[in-house]
């Protein structure tokens, strides 16, 4: 090859770099997650996956491929940090049991990979798995989104479930001990939960879930082995606590990065949480959402006051929260999506502003799961991961329900 030949490629090459076609989005409202505001008329550029530019005029090129959304509220992907995908109970029982010996892995993993394109197409471009999957069903989901045979959201993923002797069962026979492992490791000392941990990323988890309170009460120690082993892997701890007590002390002063649920945390748990940086991911069941547990009317909406009240509470405190639903049981003529937002009915009842909603949806459940230098923002190096409603979300939150624009990483995947 002459050099003549080799500089008329080198040229070449350079010019279809250059001449690239870009994808730019004309976004009508723009969502600044830092802020909590709305930015009018910006434009975004997007190149290989990951946002170039963004602001009110900067330039592109004729040959780009144009998206014009200026009719609509443009945000980044939300995020969901407490999600189980592979599992589904029956209306109004709660059927754990019956779903373990009936459900086999495969069956749970064809269930994780239709959820996870509802959670996709409905908005939301990255969730937390948080476990419950029988034997490691979702991490061959996230195999199959990653080979691109499926469509599905960016998955943060527990594995099993770390938590003192018998999980989250109760009322196992001594002649089905560890009936529970299909969902649980046992691990009741800081070494059997460095073990667990370790046996969990060789799996494939990404963030470590335990349990404490259930059937056990896990001592600082013991999450702060759970931390400090994770850390070794750039990974962080999340822990279940059911209500508050001694429990969440200790989950707190351990150092893990959120506690779940804590439907009863105190304002001086609150307020500790606060100092150190605990997120609260509060999976806010509204009424619907309990009574379709089984629980009657009235114990339905006392359990969604406790929310409620908690919401109230933490906010005003200053709590961090990252959006979390945690909702194993669809609605009747409700998908999965549909059924988790339902949560919002507590949101809006605890007066949280629609800003804040959408904060602890992008901008604070990005800093939980440590991708916040990646997604939750649409700014300039981060992941395209962008959708559009056709009213403003700042408003009413509800708007976020009717998604009809979704890219992830660059990719359309839904435009209505």
């Amino acid at each position: 090859m002459t050099i003549k030949i080799k500089v008329a490629l080198i040229l070449l090459i350079i010019s279809l770099s250059v001449n690239a076609q870009n994808t730019v989005i004309k976004a009508g409202h723009l969502f600044d997650a830092r802020n909590g505001k709305m930015l009018n008329n910006q434009i975004i550029v997007i190149q290989d996956g990951k946002i170039k530019e963004v602001g009110n005029n900067p330039k592109f090129s004729k040959s780009d491929k144009v998206i014009d959304l200026s009719d609509s509220w443009v945000l980044p992907g939300l995020i969901d940090c407490h999600v189980h995908i592979t599992t589904n109970l029956s209306y109004r029982k709660r059927d754990w049991n019956d779903k373990y010996v009936t459900e086999s892995n495969a069956l749970r993993a064809i269930r994780g990979s239709i959820i996870a394109k509802q959670f996709l197409e409905n908005g939301f471009t990255t969730i937390k798995e948080i476990g419950n999957d029988g034997n490691y069903a979702t991490a061959d989901v996230i195999k199959a989104i990653k080979s691109g045979w499926i469509q599905g959201p960016t998955i943060i993923y527990a594995g099993k479930i770390i938590a003192p002797y018998g999980g989250q069962s109760w009322g196992i026979n001594p002649e089905n001990e560890h009936f529970w492992d299909w969902e649980f490791m046992d691990a009741d000392t800081p070494d059997e939960i460095k073990k667990a941990i370790r046996k969990n990323i060789y799996y494939g988890a990404t963030v470590i879930k335990m349990v404490t309170g259930d059937n056990g009460i896990y001592d600082v120690a013991d999450i702060k082995a759970a931390v400090d082993e994770a850390q070794k892997f750039g990974m962080k701890v999340t822990v279940h606590v059911k209500m508050g007590g001694l429990e969440a002390t200790n989950v707190i002063l351990g150092g893990a990065a959120a506690i779940e649920h804590g439907f009863g945390l105190d304002n001086t748990q609150l307020q500790l949480m606060k100092e150190k940086g605990t997120f609260l991911v509060g999976t806010d069941f509204a009424f619907d959402n309990w009574y379709a547990y089984g629980m009657d009317s009235a114990k339905a909406k006392a359990w969604a006051a406790i929310d409620i009240d908690r919401l109230k509470r933490a906010y005003t405190i200053g709590t961090k929260m990252a959006f979390g639903t945690d909702i194993v049981i669809d609605l009747p003529g409700l998908n999965r999506i549909q059924s988790n937002l339902k949560v919002l009915d507590n949101w809006k009842a605890a007066g949280i502003p629609p800003s804040y909603i959408l904060q602890s949806m992008t901008f604070n459940a990005a800093e939980l799961l440590g991708i916040e230098k990646e997604r939750g923002f649409l700014e300039e190096s981060y992941y395209a991961d962008i959708i559009a409603v056709k009213n403003n979300p700042l408003v009413d939150i509800d708007a976020i329900k009717a998604v009809h624009f979704v890219m992830k990483e660059g990719a359309v995947i839904r435009k209505d």
